[in-house]
């Protein structure tokens, strides 16, 4: 059986406006101190893809408009509401603040895995994604309301952050 790839036109994706107007995932994704511009707009186009909330960039990380980052984005940085904080700790304080429950996304004294994990209805999540070494900081997982964590079963003890972010993303879109 052939099956012909679909034309772009074909996709009937919604204009910049029309996302910016659509009902969103009651999700938060907080970048800690991601270094590569890349990672960025890999998270700005995979938030746009699954219409996450919002995107808070915090401390090193680069914002909009950039050249690097649109390079990832494609755009995707021009649809997804983002704020900038300097440091992650706040952002966090604010997030609860607003009534959404936080979760650091990292390896952790009793963590959560992400295939036990099951979001639920009616709450706000935010999800933080630390620094391509360090992870999240020690001081932004204390404040977390826990930590999840992906479950790796080869010889590497973590992923590249985009794919962290899309692989987190995904899995809470399909619960909420």
């Amino acid at each position: 059986m052939q099956r012909r790839k679909l034309k772009i036109e074909e996709l009937n994706r919604i204009s910049i406006e029309e996302f910016k107007e659509a009902e969103k995932k009651p999700l938060v994704v907080v970048l800690d101190n991601v270094r590569s511009q890349h990672n960025i707009g890999s998270v700005f186009r995979t938030s746009d893809a699954f219409r996450v909330a919002e995107i808070i960039l915090c401390g090193i990380t680069s914002t909009p408009p950039n050249v690097e980052i649109h390079k990832t984005a494609l755009g995707a940085e021009d649809a997804v509401p983002w704020r900038y904080f300097e440091e992650t700790l706040s952002a966090v304080e604010v997030l609860k603040a607003e009534g959404y429950t936080v979760f650091s996304i990292e390896q952790a004294e009793n963590s959560i895995s992400l295939e036990d994990f099951q979001p639920e209805s009616g709450k706000k999540y935010a999800v933080i994604f630390g620094h391509e070494v360090h992870g999240v900081q020690q001081e932004v997982v204390n404040a977390s309301h826990g930590c999840i964590e992906i479950p790796q079963h080869g010889t590497k003890h973590s992923l590249n952050v985009s794919v962290t972010a899309g692989i987190v993303i995904w899995d809470f879109f399909k619960h909420l």
